[in-house]
């Protein structure tokens, strides 16, 4: 059965980390950084992020992000490095444009924050089944309702993909012509909307079903297959992510000391 997730099971010690402990990651990874101020706490994020995902052996797929992802940062840079309304030291000529140092260190701390979180979460969603993600919310007492909300933000993009991967081959074995120009794969896009969105329409309304006849609104007390519980392995995370949020706290104070 193909999976309707970005999950990706590789058996490894971040695969194996309680679900509580990687969001506590992403906590720690967006708000020491933010706390600190200071550029070089976003590297030790991004740093800790790569060896996880290094670790975890999941780098790969991380790949077409941060691809992506760089031509957002160099946009900033370009808009920050020259029209800053903080520009006033000249840092270096790129023939007639002049790049300031105020405007590039900005457009610094923003690149480096949106490689952070794009990395932090990447480390989350790449190595977090959905479905014990929203087993553990759930043995931890939050509303079947949340979860299921949950599930769905991780599959829907997944699904949406595998969908119009197979109306687009549909489409080819009726003789649509879907690859070569820009204007050629414009105008195959087109007749892809309709179908997609009428499939999701239908996905939603099968699922919908499916979880009332499975009892999904029913008020009785629910049992789950496996217990999910924080191990030491877990709280030792947790507590080195909690002693990198003091620090960051630490280094505020006395940054304004």
């Amino acid at each position: 059965m193909k999976s309707i997730s970005l999950y990706v099971d590789k058996d490894t010690y971040l695969t194996r980390l309680h679900p509580f402990a990687k969001m506590f990651y992403i906590l720690a990874a967006v708000s020491a950084p933010l706390i600190g101020g200071a550029l070089w706490i976003y590297g030790l994020f991004l740093a800790i992020s790569l060896c996880l995902l290094i670790s975890g052996k999941i780098i790969r797929k991380v790949f077409p992000l941060i691809a992506f992802s760089f031509t957002i940062i160099i946009t900033i840079f370009l808009i920050h490095g020259l029209f800053n309304q903080e520009n006033q030291k000249i840092l270096f000529h790129l023939g007639p444009l002049a790049f300031y140092q105020e405007g590039l260190l900005y457009a610094a701390g923003i690149g480096l924050n949106i490689l952070n979180m794009l990395l932090a979460f990447a480390t989350f969603v790449l190595t977090t089944k959905p479905a014990d993600l929203v087993e553990t919310m759930e043995q931890a007492g939050f509303s079947p309702r949340f979860g299921y909300m949950i599930s769905s933000v991780f599959q829907i993009i997944p699904q949406m993909m595998g969908t119009m991967n197979t109306i687009m081959d549909a489409q080819r074995s009726r003789g649509m012509e879907t690859e070569g120009s820009l204007l050629v794969r414009a105008r195959a896009f087109i007749p892809l909307i309709s179908p997609v969105v009428s499939s999701s329409l239908i996905n939603t309304r099968e699922r919908a079903i499916a979880l009332e006849v499975r009892g999904f609104d029913s008020k009785n007390k629910k049992t789950f297959l496996r217990e999910y519980s924080l191990t030491g392995r877990d709280k030792a995370f947790m507590s080195l992510m909690a002693l990198l949020i003091a620090g960051s706290i630490v280094w505020r104070v006395l940054t304004w000391l």
